[in-house]
């Protein structure tokens, strides 16, 4: 089976026709998708802008990010669920689509970085994380997590 063929599929499902032919599912998954990104959103951002100097400085990183991880697991898992439903709904726009394409990478990116690299970074003990170091890492997670969104919403919006 071709990648094409499996997408397809997907497309052809039971799954993936209801979502298509009601009036009211897409646009719902839609909007819890686009909460789970909010939700997302703010738990990868104040961990960066904490690793930036920019704020919540009263409390450490590490708690911090402890702090944040139920919401981030959380509105990953929302977010991946929603995601493959509307995925469903238009497997071929997005087999073709380079947006996806660019989703789908800076998605596997992001969740590698931040449960590897940036979880390194924000438990270590901060006076052996160099400044810089925490910076750089804060950076690429806001690249790499924008790279979803901009993608998510490439796709949507054409």
């Amino acid at each position: 089976m071709s990648l094409l063929s499996f997408f397809q599929w997907c497309e052809q499902s039971g799954i993936g026709e209801a979502i298509r032919r009601s009036a009211w599912l897409f646009p719902l998954i839609e909007a819890i998708h686009l909460l789970g990104l909010g939700l997302i959103g703010g738990a990868v951002l104040v961990v960066d802008l904490r690793l930036l100097g920019l704020g919540l400085r009263r409390q450490s990183v590490a708690q911090l990010a402890r702090d944040a991880q139920p919401w981030l697991i959380g509105s990953l898992v929302l977010m991946i669920i929603t995601g493959s439903l509307l995925f469903l709904s238009e497997a071929i726009k997005c087999y073709y689509h380079p947006a996806f394409w660019l989703k789908m990478t800076s998605l596997f990116l992001a969740i590698v970085f931040t449960f590897t690299v940036q979880r390194k970074v924000t438990m270590a003990d901060q006076t052996r994380v160099r400044p810089l170091w925490g910076k750089v890492v804060a950076l690429v997670s806001v690249l790499l997590w924008s790279g979803v969104g901009i993608g998510g919403r490439w796709i949507g919006f054409s």
